[in-house]
């Protein structure tokens, strides 16, 4: 066969495969768009039966909706006619009341004019009555009863003075009854110890070879602790015992739990010493929180800030005169709560009143002015309420008693001060402050005899009758007062007593 022939052939065979190709297409696509306009058919006819269902259920829903809506427009409707009904009831009754009290306001003003018209009258015949009076006894009344109390007082006046002295004499003896009887009352009611809380700056160690460690080589460890502490450490020859000084009792405390806790640890060095002062500052922090939350629950005071309860907290560390302050401000606050409510008093301000009234002594050291005063600005920089203010202020009379709350602060100050082995100092200082209290009164001309009693808190003076009167008596008592309060150093305050007493003695034979 040649090759035109077989090029011939496979063009031919060509043509034909190309030919069947496009027929067999043509017959899948015919086949495939019928299937496709059957499935869009039956589609719409499925979407068709679907909205005529939601048709039918949305009508169903609206005519359900609308039943319900008219009943309910039914039901408002009665409702207003009711409350219509209520009304038109309303404004009849108030009408009517309208009208009964118009009546009787008409009957009122006739009474109220009825009554003007007798008091008119009763006003004339007072003054016909008055008028008749003076023309009979020829004296207006200014002038009667000008005579009339001549006459009184010229008959009865030493009747008078002598009544009047026996109540006067009667009124103080109540009235002093009443008062040692309600500090009597409270004295015996808070009858708890009163042993002297001193914290001891002392700190016990179990060996003396503790020592040399803690002075360090050539001191290093006893400068590091002194420098970080604020205090000072005495190491002397005591046996078993090392002294730590301060003047702040607070640092005092840190440094003294700071000693004990490295002196179990052992490890004394410097690093050491300012991680064991840290511990010991968060420690006393802690305890300083918890002394003052403990005093101001145990005397029922609410609303406090927290930082005035923090700041009292620190009285915990503070004495005077071997008494531990905080504990002192606690017994003065049910000493005072007592007198309040036998008085009749604000028991509430009364109480913290005296539980805040030595709050200043906690940064007396740190900050300029009395105690008094420092206290009055810490309770007004946080927001004490001002009656708290006026009650503690006045305890040591630097200002005026403005309420019975401050008056009853003082008195329970002076209890809980001076009540036998509250306080107390060395009995040298104690003689001092005697002898030197009747020197300083001895000087004055005209005193008699001088005693010091009630620890050195008053001093009895005795004086010449016939060169001291009674004037100059109590000028002799406030030049004295003035006296002790520019010579003489001392807690409180002192009583000067001056008594003068004059005797006419006669007999009858």
């Amino acid at each position: 066969m040649s090759l035109q022939t077989v090029a011939f052939l496979l063009g031919v065979f060509c043509l034909g495969g190309i030919a069947f190709g496009y027929f067999l297409r043509w017959a899948l696509t015919f086949g495939k768009k019928g299937s496709i306009e059957l499935k869009v058919k039956k589609m719409i006819l499925d979407a068709q039966k679907n909205a005529e269902t939601i048709i039918s259920k949305a009508g169903n829903k609206a005519s359900t909706i609308i039943q319900e809506a008219e009943k309910e427009k039914k039901e408002k409707e009665k409702q207003a006619g009711q409350k219509e009904e209520r009304l038109i009831k309303k404004e009849d009754f108030l009408d009517k009341r309208q009208l009964e009290i118009g009546g009787e306001t008409k009957k009122l003003e006739d009474k109220i004019g009825k009554v003007e018209q007798v008091r008119n009258e009763v006003e004339k015949l007072k003054e016909q009555e008055q008028k008749t009076l003076e023309k009979t006894a020829k004296l207006n009344e200014e002038e009667a009863l000008e005579k009339l109390l001549q006459t009184m007082e010229k008959n009865h006046t030493e009747d008078l003075a002598v009544r009047m002295q026996k109540l006067e004499q009667s009124g103080e003896e109540k009235l002093e009854k009443k008062a040692q009887d309600i500090l009597i009352t409270a004295i015996h009611r808070m009858g708890n110890s009163v042993a002297s809380d001193v914290l001891s700056t002392v700190v016990n160690i179990p060996s003396d070879d503790i020592k040399g460690k803690i002075i360090g080589k050539e001191g290093k460890n006893i400068r590091a602790f002194e420098r970080t502490s604020g205090t000072e450490v005495i190491v002397d020859d005591t046996p078993g015992a090392i002294t730590i000084s301060s003047f702040d009792p607070i640092r005092r405390q840190i440094a003294r739990v700071a000693l004990e806790n490295l002196i179990i640890d052992g490890r004394i060095q410097p690093t050491r010493i300012e991680e064991f002062v840290e511990k010991a500052k968060t420690e006393i922090n802690k305890t300083i929180k918890k002394k003052g939350e403990q005093a101001v629950y145990e005397c029922g005071i609410l609303n406090l800030d927290p930082r005035i309860v923090s700041i009292l907290g620190r009285l915990y560390f503070r004495t005077s005169y071997g008494q531990n302050v905080l504990q002192h401000s606690i017994e003065m606050s049910h000493i005072a709560g007592m007198m309040a409510e036998e008085l009749g008093a604000d028991v509430a301000v009364a109480k913290a009143g005296a539980l805040l009234h030595d709050i200043g002594k906690a940064v007396d050291h740190e900050i300029q002015g009395t105690h008094v005063e420092i206290g009055r600005r810490i309770l007004q920089k946080f927001g004490a309420d001002e009656k708290i203010i006026k009650a503690m202020q006045a305890h040591h009379e630097e200002y005026p008693y403005e309420t019975v709350e401050s008056v009853i602060v003082q008195v329970a100050d002076a209890i809980s001060g001076s009540r036998p082995g509250a306080r107390r100092d060395t009995v040298e200082n104690y003689l001092k402050r005697l002898k030197e209290l009747e020197e300083i009164a001895n000087a004055f001309e005209g005193v008699d005899k001088t005693y010091a009693v009630q620890a050195g808190r008053e001093i009895r003076i005795l004086v010449q009758p016939e060169r001291i009167s009674d004037l100059e008596a109590k000028k002799l008592a406030r030049d004295i007062a003035l006296k002790i309060e520019k010579d003489l150093k001392y807690p409180g305050e002192i009583k000067v007593n001056v008594i003068r007493e004059s005797r006419a003695i006669e007999y009858a034979r």
